[in-house]
Order: C-alpha cells, then structure tokens, then sequence
C-alpha cells in the first residue's frame, strides 16, 4: 500500500497567491503525520524559451520554491523541508510522485469559488482522479478550526475514507462528524450500520469525540453543507468503484464547491490507518 514508513507529503507550488496556502496545509499535514515534506515546483521551460530572457523566469521559480521553504518553516519548524524544481507537467509530475508518496497536496485553482460548469481536466480533479495515493485540495482561505468531516456510504472506498479521517482527527485532536445521506425514495438500512462502521474505526483511537449523523437528501449537497464548519472533508474516490482515473459524483462534487480543505482518499487498502 502507499503511504509506506518514511512517505513524504508532497506539495506542488503554483506561482498563485493560493500557493503558499497549499504549503502551510501541506506543512500541517506533514507535522500531523510524523512525515517529511518535499515542495514541488514545475518549471515551463517551452515559456521561459519564448521569454527575452530564460533566465527571469528561472530565477522567479528559484525564489518561488525558496519562499515557499521559508514558509514550511515557519509553520512547521520541526519538519523536514526539501524543495525542488522539476521540469514538465505539474498534474504529471506529482501523479508520478504519488506512488511513493503519503499525501499530495494542490490548490483547487479557484473550483470552490465558480459559478459555472467545472472542466473536469482541472488540475485538482485530474490529480485526485489519478494519484496513487491520498489527495488534499486546499482552498484560497484558511479553513476554520473545525471538525474532521468524513462521508460514509457503507462502501469499501467509505470505510477506507472513514479509517484515514479517524486518525487524521486524533492526530489534529478534532472531533469527528462522520455523516451517511440516505438518497430520497431509497430505503434506508438502519442508522446502527454508521455507528458500527465508526466504532470499528475508532479503536485505535478511543479519545477521539465522534458524532454519526444520518440524512436524507442528495449525498454531494448534504456533505457541501456539512464542510462549511469543517477543517478538512474526507471522501473515497468512488464508492464501490474506486478504479484510477475516475472520481464519483460526490467526491467531484465536493472538490468543485465545499468551502472546506478536501482529502480525496486513494491509494489506501483496509478500514484503519495506522499512519506508519
């Protein structure tokens, strides 16, 4: 499984003022989970030919990545911080680092605040679809200081989702809001099933508080509302179908207009993290 003993969090580093929010998330993450952090910037080299001089645009990223260390620091000094400059795609290139990675991180590129259709070769929806280990979409604002939010369907993607989100709330020391939506006209199993699933997970973890709440209404929309007061939303990939290459429609929906940081979980077998 990825997420290995000594796994960094992996962050890419946009020239955008949102950039350095992805760092500090990133820093948090890594501090959270014992794991080093490496700073990810994709150098154009095809635009920086077309410029007067290829030397601008490289000392820009050069001082781009150097801030961007400066800030890990500062958030997290007790952190490991490496910080590269890689040549290429920035979806590429941290698709590839995902499979020796324990988390990557981007920004959402601005999804959380359109009004309109979102393209789904968005760079955070294409990395989250294809990343071969957990993903963390952070938004342009500083999430509030909130529970850990997790959707459970009853899936093995869910239940895989729901073991990540208990022990990144132990390891923040947050309260853990695990929220099931019952569709409108679906029958509904019993609401003991949540309450097992979250017990289950929760062993490892005995000093986590936990709430389980069961909804009836559109499974993307409920989870949309639940994320306003949340620090971070953790949904699987795709329910029953968590292949590479393809998200459900909730967990689209969440990385397209939650307010709130969102771990799309992948990568990961079992029910529980023991976050080695």
């Amino acid at each position: 499984m990825t997420g290995s003993a000594g796994a960094p969090v992996v962050a890419g580093v946009g020239p955008s003022a949102q950039g350095m929010q992805v760092v500090r998330l990133a820093a948090r993450e890594a501090a959270a989970h014992g794991r080093d952090l490496t700073l990810l910037h994709a150098f154009n080299w095809e635009a920086a030919l077309q410029a007067p001089s290829v030397v601008g645009p490289r000392a820009e990223a050069e001082e781009l990545i150097a801030r961007a260390a400066r800030i890990a620091n500062e958030v997290e000094p007790a952190v490991s911080v490496s910080a590269e400059i890689v040549e290429g795609s920035p979806v590429e290139t941290l698709i590839r680092r995902s499979e020796t990675a324990f988390l990557v991180a981007i920004g959402d590129g601005g999804m959380a605040g359109c009004e309109g259709c979102v393209p789904t070769d968005a760079p955070a929806v294409q990395l989250a679809a294809r990343a071969g280990c957990p993903v963390l979409v952070a938004r342009r604002e500083p999430p509030p200081n909130g529970p850990v939010l997790v959707g459970v369907d009853g899936s093995e993607s869910s239940l895989t989702a729901l073991g990540f989100a208990m022990d990144c709330a132990s390891r923040r020391q947050a309260r853990l809001i695990a929220v099931r939506v019952v569709e409108p006209g679906r029958p509904d199993v019993g609401e003991e099933v949540l309450a097992e699933a979250v017990a289950r997970a929760g062993r490892g973890h005995p000093t986590v508080p936990t709430e389980c709440h069961t909804v009836r209404g559109d499974p993307g929309t409920v989870l949309v509302e639940q994320s306003r007061s949340a620090q971070v939303a953790v949904v699987g990939a795709r329910g029953d179908e968590p292949w590479r290459g393809m998200l459900g429609a909730v967990s689209q929906t969440l990385l397209y207009h939650a307010p709130s940081p969102v771990i799309v979980v992948r990568g990961l077998t079992g029910t529980a993290q023991d976050g080695s």
